[in-house]
């Protein structure tokens, strides 16, 4: 079979649905590839380079008319008309706003598969183009929003005094959210971050940001792993928390979308509150925007001089590194529906991942998707233990612990009693060794149960100095004019050098792991 790769038609758009390497890697699933002449050339990627990967270059007529056609966006109507009944589309055609789009490919007999429909479950993560374009949308918010903030992101001290870092609040802790939130703090801004699932509050720490929680707006999911609008009271609170948010923020950037309907989140009195300078980036702007002030695609200043980025195109503005991206998760779709290798597609609408994906096929218009279901099944109960025979009574019991306690009592002073008789009959010397020998017991004991186990490692090097002292001490004792000692220190010795010896190869070891110039593979570690 034979899969076309167009020029997008989109004005301004930059992206291509398959790179060079992934034309490689289509080549290997056994199908040949043809490229609209100049279809990579605006994302970097000239026409050379796919004839140096196998494929060949058609006009625009020859490659929409090929038997699986994948592009970025949805067809136009003069677009699908250039397709042959009975061909496959891969592309993003947003089913839900658009279902006279998915009706008009029905009735040409296309079967179609909408990369923005991918349904939630980690088995289709390798294939969800949103979660792709939202990664780089999310870095390119922060990118956009330093180039228009008036300051630096991270606070400087100098000579001639000091400047606070940047305060930039995130709405929304999704892969865009996380993007943002990781790339704003990698630059040294103050992050605060805020969701309406609790459950993401240990991400957004991990990313470098403050979580920022509002009583009484839990979000609840779907079945299908999408989130559900809001209610009215859990939008009261959250607006709440907005208001207060947005106020004290130099950088506000939007990320909620529900089923490509962006809510409203910053109000137009929200952002009279804001300081003149500060900026906002929508990234719901697509959906209408998240703010009541944005204009989807451009820029726009409010009159209290706040900067307000409604753009849409914000992946597409990193093109190399998007359409190789959105390439791949082509590529891991095909290998889904290829698993001969062969070139042939197979179309199993029994999987829930090509099933949700499907919105068209055989004339029919097969959307929406059966819910799926994206929580993790209950565990099973644990089976019924047999009943414990009855035990004792709560005064049996304290008397065993009262025998306990007085028999470890004797033993100990008993102990005592027999160290201290060994003590005092022992020559002046060695009592002086054996109260050494006691402290450092003590000390030691003390000092490594205090220690926390991810310190035990470092701690190894210390233990391999006191080893060291041992093994100097063994060494002079060897060739005593007693036996016993000389066997003692030989005894000493040996088990001094295993852990001095040993200690230093796991530290050398581990070391290794940590320099760039050391292969993998030496280590003994795999990636």
């Amino acid at each position: 079979m034979q899969i076309g790769v167009p020029h997008e038609s989109r004005a301004g758009e930059r992206l291509v649905a398959a790179t060079p390497a992934t034309v490689r890697r289509l080549r290997e699933l056994g199908y040949d590839v043809v490229v609209e002449a100049g279809a990579g050339e605006r994302a970097h990627f000239p026409t050379r380079e796919y004839v140096e990967a196998g494929a060949s270059v058609a006009e625009r007529e020859a490659v929409w008319a090929s038997d699986v056609v994948t592009a970025v966006n949805p067809p136009s109507h003069d677009e699908v008309e250039l397709l042959r009944p009975g061909a496959t589309l891969v592309a993003q055609l947003s089913p839900a706003t658009h279902p006279e789009r998915v009706t008009l490919l029905a009735e040409r007999h296309v079967t179609a598969f909408a990369l923005d429909a991918v349904p939630r479950i980690s088995r289709a993560q390798a294939l969800d183009v949103l979660s792709a374009l939202s990664n780089v949308a999310g870095y390119r918010a922060v990118i956009e929003a330093a180039d228009e903030f008036g300051g630096m992101f991270a606070g400087q001290v100098t000579a001639a005094g000091t400047t606070p870092p940047a305060k930039v609040f995130v709405i929304g802790a999704g892969v865009a959210g996380l993007a943002a939130i990781g790339t704003a703090s990698s630059l040294g801004a103050q992050v605060r971050a805020f969701d309406v699932r609790p459950e993401v509050g240990e991400q957004i720490e991990s990313m470098g940001a403050a979580f920022v929680q509002a009583a009484g707006a839990t979000q609840e999911v779907s079945a299908d792993g999408y989130a559900r609008a809001l209610t009215e009271d859990q939008e009261a609170a959250t607006r709440r928390t907005y208001a207060v948010e947005t106020a004290g923020a130099d950088i506000v950037i939007t990320t909620a979308l529900v089923r490509g309907t962006a809510p409203t989140t910053i109000t137009a009195e929200m952002v009279a509150a804001m300081r003149p300078g500060s900026v906002i980036v929508d990234l719901a702007a697509s959906g209408g925007g998240n703010c009541e002030l944005t204009v989807p695609g451009e820029r726009v200043v409010s009159p209290g001089g706040v900067i307000i980025l409604g753009y849409t195109d914000l992946p597409g503005r990193m093109p190399q590194h998007t359409s190789q991206l959105v390439g791949t998760n082509v590529v891991n779709l095909l290998t889904l529906m290829t698993p001969a290798k062969d070139g042939r597609l197979v179309v199993d609408l029994d999987d829930v991942v090509v099933r949700g994906m499907t919105v068209a096929k055989d004339g029919e218009v097969l959307w929406p998707p059966p819910p799926v279901q994206v929580s993790v099944a209950p565990p099973p109960p644990p089976p019924e233990e047999p009943a414990a025979a009855p035990g004792p009574s709560p005064a049996e019991a304290a008397a065993e612990r009262e025998r306990r306690t007085r028999r470890r009592t004797v033993l100990a002073a008993l102990g005592a009693a027999l160290a201290g008789l060994a003590i005092a009959s022992s020559p002046p010397h060695v009592t002086g060794h054996f109260t050494v020998f006691a402290l450092a017991v003590v000390v030691g004991f003390y000092v490594i149960s205090a220690v926390t186990h991810a310190l035990h490692t470092p701690l190894m090097a210390q233990t391999n100095a006191i080893s060291g002292i041992i093994l100097v001490g063994a060494l002079l004792q060897i060739g005593s004019a007693s036996w016993v000692v000389t066997a003692v220190a030989v005894v000493a010795a040996t088990v001094a050098s295993i852990n001095v010896f040993g200690g230093f190869l796991v530290a050398n070891r581990m070391i290794r792991m940590f320099r760039r110039d050391t292969p993998r593979e030496s280590t003994g570690v795999t990636t």
